[in-house]
């Protein structure tokens, strides 16, 4: 019944918005961070939280990219049936935009074109002296513990570290779409990272759906929530 349900939603749905968390590409090979076995239950010499914020970056760049390139550079990860259904939904002209908390590209890489980003992507990386654009590749098989540009300045991933700020004109874009959304999907997330968390609020649409492995402090706010795997679900939606 859930799934017909769903499928009803969408079927009256002509602006459609999917917000999703890392359960969105678990089915793609890539760890989450909170699950039992996600990266945070994960033995490291310090706490994931610790290693990707900014002053670890700054203070211990090796070994923050010692877990970098290990844990957060999944290059050979391809698209799920949740990325490609969302990529057709949007050339069916019903989904006016995707807002992934996700740093691994997927989206784009199954075809979506708007793609808010709230914590960057692996994709980009640029050189914090002169400015240089660098591919994931670059990182990965650098020979130097951290990498460098040809300048000598240190290459960033321009990924959202904790200790830093959301890009404001992708806030901006994300809020937009969602305020504008007359479904709106979340996905994949555990509704417990600040400020993303948030933006669901500023749905005003019909429908809210929440998908998800496990309960969220949502559920009782939502018009339908369904406890299982995202690409499960989306997989079956017909468009």
């Amino acid at each position: 019944m859930a799934y017909e349900a769903l499928q009803q939603m969408i079927d009256e749905s002509s602006r459609i918005v999917f917000f999703g968390g890392a359960g969105v590409s678990t089915e793609s090979g890539i760890p989450d961070f909170r699950s039992v076995d996600g990266l945070y239950h994960q033995k490291y010499d310090w706490p994931p939280e610790e290693i990707l914020s900014h002053t670890f970056f700054v203070r211990k760049p090796e070994e923050f990219f010692r877990f970098y390139r290990d844990k957060l550079l999944p290059l050979d990860a391809k698209p799920n049936k949740a990325h490609l259904k969302l990529a057709e939904l949007e050339r069916a002209g019903k989904l006016i935009g995707v807002v992934t908390q996700n740093i691994d590209g997927l989206h784009q890489a199954a075809g979506s074109k708007k793609v808010f980003e709230l914590h960057g992507s692996v994709h980009r990386n640029y050189c914090q002296k002169c400015g240089k654009f660098f591919p994931p590749e670059y990182i990965r098989d650098s020979k130097d513990p951290v990498p460098v540009c040809d300048c000598g300045g240190r290459i960033k991933p321009d990924v959202v570290l904790y200790e830093e700020g959301l890009d404001n004109d992708v806030v901006s874009g994300a809020l937009h779409v969602i305020s504008h959304a007359d479904l709106l999907i979340v996905a994949g997330t555990s509704l417990t990272v600040y400020p993303a968390a948030g933006l669901v609020r500023y749905f005003k649409g019909k429908h809210l759906v929440l998908i998800n492995r496990d309960a969220t402090p949502m559920d009782s706010e939502c018009d339908l929530v369904i406890h299982d795997k995202v690409g499960e679900v989306l997989g079956g939606i017909n468009v």
